[in-house]
């Protein structure tokens, strides 16, 4: 029997596979802001501090915790991610097997052994505990460290929006942790790669996904930038400007749905 190829699905999360962002839903209601306020405020004190977004979101959530006397653990960060809002086709339902198991069959019919993963700017807690969280081989994402109690102390790990694109070679070369930099930067000829760029997919939806897309986009893989359809006219032009751009190669709306044009592209 030929050996199946191993082929990779890459995705953002926030903005591409749920609704805005993960802390939006529940997490930041839950310390008492409002997420105009929460996004601006950590806007206020990354210029500040003249730091890294991510980093600097990530130390307001554990200010803004303990403040409110409810420090973060791990075990709160799961719960918050049993609420993404995710959308429409991903899950398995009533109507029918969800995107991950219709897209892994139809990747076997043409001799293809496809792996899901995640890059993304949000919380590996938030996403541990979100409903398709098994469906990746693994999951590259912004996290904490905590104490010997499981409570959150501090941000281990923060992925931005150029930082994202180590962890494509990191996918192609299989190294799947943050912290092996020997491996990651060891010369491996393309041939002995786990996954050829040329086999993967990248999905992101935006701006803070363009360098990611952009990589792969030159390295011989395919990305698609996604959209909210119920974004407005301008939000979704501004999504199309990136083909323009020579940016993507496709756009399509976050519809995972059986037959959409997102699922007919990616099957394509």
């Amino acid at each position: 029997m030929t050996k199946r190829l191993k082929t990779a699905l890459i995705y953002d999360f926030d903005g591409t596979l749920a609704r805005g962002n993960m802390q939006e839903v529940t997490f930041i209601p839950s310390v008492g802001m409002g997420i105009g306020d929460f996004w601006a405020e950590a806007d206020r004190l990354t210029r500040e501090a003249d730091g890294d977004n991510i980093l600097m979101y990530m130390q307001l959530m554990l200010a803004r915790a303990r403040e409110n006397g409810q420090p973060i653990t791990r075990r709160d960060l799961l719960e918050h991610g049993h609420d993404v809002k995710l959308f429409d086709g991903l899950k398995t339902d009533l109507t029918g097997p969800g995107w991950f198991t219709r897209i892994d069959a139809f990747g076997a019919r043409y001799g293809l052994d496809i792996e899901h993963y995640i890059i993304s700017a949000g919380l590996e807690e938030m996403i541990e505990g979100c409903p398709i969280r098994d469906a990746f081989r693994h999951v590259f994402a912004s996290k904490f460290v905590y104490d010997d109690k499981g409570v959150a102390v501090w941000p281990a790990v923060g992925v931005n929006y150029t930082t994202k694109t180590q962890y494509l070679f990191r996918i192609n070369k299989g190294v799947l942790n943050h912290y092996e930099h020997e491996r990651i930067n060891r010369f491996i000829p393309d041939d002995e790669r786990p996954i050829p760029f040329d086999r993967m997919i990248f999905l992101g939806d935006g701006d803070t996904d363009v360098p990611t897309m952009k990589m792969m986009h030159t390295k011989g893989g395919f990305s698609i930038a996604v959209y909210d359809p119920r974004n407005s006219d301008r939000d979704q032009q501004k999504i199309y400007s990136l083909i323009s751009e020579d940016r993507v190669n496709f756009v399509a709306a976050a519809d995972y749905r059986e037959g959409s044009p997102l699922d007919l592209i990616v099957k394509g």
